[in-house]
């Protein structure tokens, strides 16, 4: 049976760039070649190039790759899972982006990780899917959070924060995962968000650390770079 046999949610922006990935939901299966990096809620990247193992892996929050056919990915419970790719789709990587990573920069680390992968062709357009995270409906924080994000996005978080119960606000963290892709050069109609879904109030699909606690498992999410000889159904950046 191939490995890639139950293969769950994927985004319509990356469909049409040709290119392998998934976003995880309960049991869902993805590649059992797939890269995954020990994530820490920082900044770090790196490129899981033909030399490195699928065992002994490397503290990081961002991956990348150009190799054909390697799968890289990160795996969330309520953090933003986010897949990127240039449009030739010969360059792709994953973010694991909580809101510790957020207010770091882990997302202008992730392109600045892709466009630097991409060496000459650096100055590419890029595409970018949103999935499964911890939504405002469900997700509340506190001002340490707001203060922490505020200081990196004040100009954007008035649209994606307010207030909730007393000292607590709403969080609304895909949706300004967006935002910062956009304001980073990836263009709107771009940034996939179909599969931004809640995984707090989810239950039956997705796992959520915030809900469950310690009882909570994780999302796996992946991508690969498009064979050369695969043939893109949009024209390419």
């Amino acid at each position: 049976m191939s490995d890639r046999a139950s293969i769950p949610l994927c985004d319509p922006v990356l469909i049409a760039l040709g290119i392998d990935h998934a976003f995880g939901e309960r049991g869902s299966q993805l590649p059992e070649s797939t890269v995954f990096p020990e994530q820490v809620h920082g900044i770090e990247s790196f490129d899981a190039g033909p030399a490195v193992p699928i065992v002994g892996r490397r503290k990081a929050d961002v991956i990348v790759t150009r190799k054909p056919g390697q799968n890289i990915g990160i795996v969330t419970a309520d953090c933003v899972p986010i897949l990127i790719a240039t449009k030739t789709g010969r360059a792709v990587g994953a973010i694991h982006a909580g809101w510790r990573g957020l207010s770091a920069g882990v997302i202008e680390s992730g392109l600045g990780a892709l466009r630097a992968l991409n060496g000459a062709a650096g100055e590419e357009d890029l595409a970018a899917a949103i999935g499964p995270a911890a939504r405002a409906c469900c997700y509340e924080v506190d001002a340490k959070v707001r203060d922490a994000l505020e200081q990196r996005y004040s100009g954007h978080l008035g649209k994606f924060l307010w207030p909730g119960r007393p000292a607590r606000f709403q969080l609304e963290l895909p949706m300004l995962a967006g935002r910062i892709l956009e304001a980073n050069g990836v263009e709107r109609q771009h940034v996939g968000t179909e599969n931004a879904i809640c995984t707090i109030c989810s239950g039956t699909r997705f796992e959520s650390y915030r809900r469950d606690g310690s009882a909570a498992g994780r999302l796996r999410h992946f991508i690969s770079p498009r064979s050369y000889g695969r043939t893109a159904t949009v024209e390419e950046g």
